[in-house]
């Protein structure tokens, strides 16, 4: 691992406690700044395995000509939506829930 580590200052740490949300009152600052300690030297680790190429050669580039076209197509009516489904109430329909509460 690289001898010259940079360290977090004091500054930029309480700027990572901002954005957290976090108050140096609320949380054991020693260990959370272990942890950030921890993070920093992961992104050392990855470094080491990072190349010359661009990240962004691994995504295919797409031309404007190999876009679909913009057309205005209708929509479905709402007498359509409701033979669909009959979760339709006040011009909604109800979906599945895909994000579930904590445990």
């Amino acid at each position: 691992m690289d001898e010259k580590k940079q360290a977090i200052d004091q500054t930029t740490f309480e700027n990572l406690l901002y954005l957290s949300r976090l108050s140096p009152d609320s949380t054991n600052v020693e260990i959370l700044a272990g942890q950030v300690r921890q993070i920093v030297d992961y992104f050392d680790v990855l470094s080491q395995y990072a190349g010359d190429e661009n990240p962004y050669d691994a995504y295919p580039s797409t031309t404007v000509e190999n876009l679909r076209p913009g057309e205005v197509r209708a929509s479905l009516e709402q007498t359509e939506v409701r033979k669909i489904t009959n979760e339709f109430m006040d011009g909604y329909f109800r979906v599945p829930k895909v994000l579930g509460g904590g445990a």
